[in-house]
């Protein structure tokens, strides 16, 4: 095996190692602002070691090819018809999360246990793309949600080991509708996204039923209400919410994420609604001992949530903060010509420890 096939499959093993372990958790919301800008953010998570998490510029023509199993990279070859900025997990190549210059986004989520796909065919590599390489071959080569579906059609999605989670994606555009892709049994699967809200498993269709539980949810607080001679009223502000589920589980999330996203207050522009998302996705931080019994805890890192990102789809700029950092930077498309650059590679932290400013 080549020296870059040992490198990828001993780092396979590794990514196999994660799953299906607790913590595979990420939260999306969508915010749109009053100016008319499309701002989805998101969270990625996972409390079983540092994903050592970089950002990509990746130029127009640049090319690529795609992981099969086994990690060799004997998978669809493909060159960036449009440039794009991404933020990537374990390897360069995993971008998770990513912005092309053609204002489309794209992330992975994690969704183990309800995804499967085809089975990986070594006389079809010439049309296979590794699940965690999807959100790259998108981005380079399509600009609208249409031409997400046709561009997926017409490849063989695959594991690059199957011990591993499946995901499923959301893709964006600029002109502000949103789509899930969920694979099941080897089945495509595109659901319009209105709501804006993604979590993990059960399936998207699941989450969005499920929200119905919740009927009785609204934001302030209740009114006071007699009980036969008992008085009763709230302890405090926001009772209205009582009953909203505070668990880290994917589909508690899921309901909380759609209603503090519904009754946050619309901002002016995409700067300000891209930072409402942060403070928003405070509320989705795992503190990194909730998912393993005590004393198991794997890794010393200081949070489940590895990173959050805003993506601003219609001024093109994404944002994102760290657990080893919590300022806000960005990634700004329209700084970047991308016709002339060239690729890049670079940790979202080059240091790992959060910086602290003294006063006195």
């Amino acid at each position: 095996m080549k020296k870059k096939n040992l490198l990828a499959a001993g780092l396979l093993l590794g990514l196999a190692a994660m799953l299906p372990a607790p913590a595979e958790a990420c939260t999306g919301i969508t915010l749109t602002a009053a100016d008319g800008s499309q701002v989805v953010a998101r969270t990625i998570e996972w409390g079983g070691s540092d994903l050592n998490s970089g950002y990509v510029i990746v130029p127009r023509g640049y090319a690529q090819q795609s992981m099969v199993a086994g990690g060799a990279k004997e998978g669809k070859a493909f060159k960036a018809r449009y440039g794009y900025v991404g933020l990537t997990v374990e390897m360069q190549e995993f971008v998770a999360e990513g912005l092309n210059e053609a204002g489309l986004s794209a992330g992975l989520f994690y969704f183990p246990a309800y995804g499967k796909y085809v089975d990986y065919d070594p006389a079809r590599k010439a049309e296979s793309v590794a699940d965690l390489q999807l959100v790259s071959y998108v981005l380079s080569t399509c600009a609208t949600l249409d031409e997400v579906k046709e561009a997926v059609a017409g490849v063989q999605v695959v594991a690059i080991d199957p011990r591993a989670s499946t995901v499923h994606w959301r893709f964006a555009d600029k002109s502000g509708k949103q789509i899930v892709l969920e694979i099941v049994d080897g089945k495509l699967n595109f659901y319009d996204n209105e709501l804006g809200v993604l979590t993990n498993s059960p399936g998207f269709e699941w989450q969005m039923t499920n929200l119905n539980n919740y009927v009785n949810l609204y934001p302030g607080s209740a009114q006071p209400q007699t009980l036969g001679r008992l008085s009763m009223r709230s302890f405090g502000a926001g009772s209205g919410m009582l009953g909203l589920p505070g668990d880290v589980t994917p589909p508690s999330r899921f309901v909380r994420a759609a209603f503090f996203q519904a009754t946050a207050p619309q901002q002016a522009t995409g700067l300000k609604a891209a930072l409402q998302g942060f403070q928003i996705l405070n509320n989705f931080d795992i503190p990194v001992g909730v998912e393993f019994a005590e004393g198991k805890v794997p890794a010393d890192i200081p949070s489940a949530t590895q990173w959050t990102s805003a993506t601003d789809i219609t001024n093109r700029v994404v944002y994102f903060r760290t657990m080893y950092d919590s300022r806000i930077r960005s990634l700004d498309l329209n700084r970047i010509n991308f016709g002339k650059v060239k690729y890049k590679f670079a940790l979202l932290d080059a240091v790992k420890q959060q910086p602290v400013t003294p006063l006195i």
